[in-house]
């Protein structure tokens, strides 16, 4: 399998735009201020805008110093203006010299998760949308026919406490209050509530996914960390011991989080061989993410590979019986090299 790399400008001005994005500036998008009157008395309340919907949340009474405190963060969002001009002009150049990008439709839904904070509470990409991202941060063209998918997978460890002060995450209120037509897709079990979000009409979902820890149970989740139900998935905890950020090339750039492709190459395996019979053809998508990912690791990263394989030896004998599997559908030049690691 041939895969075409990037030109080495194209490397570096990803590498630029996600330093960029890593150190931005609060930039005030979609967020204002706005003074109301009530019996005489003046009020203020910040504004935020997700999707179509907007919010109002109480600041307090007009007062010298509540007034002086919003100037300061106009200021604040002002001085980031520059900022996000360079990183739309970046995102454009990534585009224009090659780089991959994920439609539009679904770019749209990230930006509104970034923005509501998901991917600050844990929430990593998990699908094949992180795979996408994989090309840039490596440097490399995709076979797009790996690359398709109607579904963005959402995890979220439910075992991490990550604090963010008083901001509150609530995925299932941005998605369902975002103007973009999302309805809750019922559970196989009317006991079980839903963990998926669709838009009537369109090929577009939601999936909220958290590891399976102990036994067996398909009973959904509450993820305290983002307001969400999520179903449980066997070995996903291997997955999301190792995050690492990447952009979605949109606009100034979305900010998000993905496994590391190492650990990702390697659970492709593992979950082609956990497929039902009747999904053959997503077992092999599976496969075929996985040798385009070791491909570029065994020669560019192959210390990646070192690591996530130590990771692999303390595995459950499962994953490591249907790892082995996996390895045997690859070629012969690429299962031979990896099994040194075993």
């Amino acid at each position: 399998m041939i895969i075409n790399q990037l030109p080495e400008s194209v490397t570096l001005q990803y590498a630029e735009l996600l330093q960029q994005a890593w150190s931005s500036l609060p930039s005030g998008r979609g967020i204002s201020f706005v003074k109301k009157t009530n019996k005489g008395k003046d009020y203020w309340y910040i504004q935020s805008t997700v999707g179509s919907k907007k919010s109002q949340h109480y600041l307090g009474p007009d007062s010298d110093e509540i007034r002086q405190k919003i100037q300061q963060e106009k200021r604040l969002w002002q001085n980031a203006i520059p900022e996000l001009e360079q990183r739309k002009r970046l995102v454009a150049m990534l585009l224009a010299g090659g780089a991959q990008s994920i439609d539009s439709a679904h770019s749209r839904v990230l930006e509104l998760l970034e923005r509501s904070g998901v991917f600050l509470a844990g929430g990593v990409i998990v699908g094949s949308h992180a795979f996408t991202l994989y090309a840039n941060m490596l440097g490399v063209v995709w076979d797009m026919g790996s690359t398709r998918t109607q579904d963005i997978d959402v995890a979220v460890d439910n075992s991490l406490k990550i604090g963010l002060g008083k901001k509150t995450v609530d995925l299932r209120h941005a998605i369902l209050e975002s103007g973009m037509g999302f309805f809750e897709v019922p559970a196989l079990s009317r006991k079980h509530a839903s963990t998926s979000f669709s838009v009537k009409g369109k090929q577009l979902r939601v999936d909220v996914l958290t590891p399976m820890i102990g036994k067996p149970s398909s009973n959904p989740v509450l993820l305290k960390s983002i307001n969400a139900m999520a179903e449980p998935i066997r070995f996903l905890d291997f997955l999301l011991d190792d995050i690492q950020p990447a952009i979605v090339l949109s606009k100034a750039g979305i900010y998000v989080n993905v496994p590391s492709p190492a650990r990702y190459a390697i659970h492709k395996l593992v979950v082609s061989q956990r497929r039902p019979a009747t999904i053959h053809v997503k077992a092999k998508k599976d496969i075929r993410q996985a040798q385009q990912l070791f491909d570029v690791l065994i020669d560019e990263r192959p210390g990646d590979l070192a690591l996530a394989f130590e990771e692999v030896k303390k595995q459950p004998n499962k994953f490591l019986t249907q790892l082995e599997t996996g390895l045997s559908l690859l070629p012969d030049s690429i299962g031979e090299k990896l099994k040194t690691y075993l």
